[in-house]
């Protein structure tokens, strides 16, 4: 919310993360909408982030967006993106996102608490792998290289002898 980040990040060399959010924190779930669908007003949002960047100079191999899962979205608005998480790279950045341990779990799976959320988290973080997400948000480090090893792994292709 400070309106100089900006211009510190376009005066440094470090990288920024730009993420989607309706409303502020104290609203954001109090019934959001979006006129032209999450994904679409989402990408948009994001876009028009980036060239405000690109504007003070900040090149695109440092930014990163993530489309803000939870914040300011409704459970189909959520499964919506995570389903559609691929569009974000015609944004021409990096990709992020934080699953890990998200409200959205328990209202799929029903109510279980932050800390017993492994298994939803990591079968939603492998999804997002799956469509090319650069950059992962995450509680539980060590189960989460666990499960990224394995996948990828599998999904490495193999030479046949």
């Amino acid at each position: 919310y400070d309106p100089n980040s900006l211009a510190v990040i376009a005066n440094s060399e470090v990288g920024i993360i730009l993420m989607h959010m309706q409303g502020i924190p104290e609203t954001m779930q109090i019934d959001p909408k979006y006129s032209n669908g999450v994904v679409i007003d989402t990408y948009d949002y994001l876009s028009s982030r980036i060239t405000a960047c690109l504007e003070l100079g900040v090149t695109r191999d440092r930014i990163c967006v993530d489309p803000g899962i939870g914040f300011g979205k409704t459970l189909l608005h959520n499964m919506e993106l995570i389903s559609n998480l691929g569009i974000f790279h015609g944004l021409g950045c990096a990709l992020g996102i934080g699953l890990s341990r998200k409200s959205f779990i328990p209202a799929i799976v029903g109510e279980v608490p932050p800390e017993e959320r492994l298994g939803g988290s990591l079968a939603s973080m492998l999804n997002a792998i799956d469509q090319g997400a650069n950059l992962l948000r995450v509680h539980d480090v060590k189960e989460t290289v666990q499960a990224v090893s394995v996948w990828k792994k599998i999904n490495t292709p193999k030479v046949d002898r």
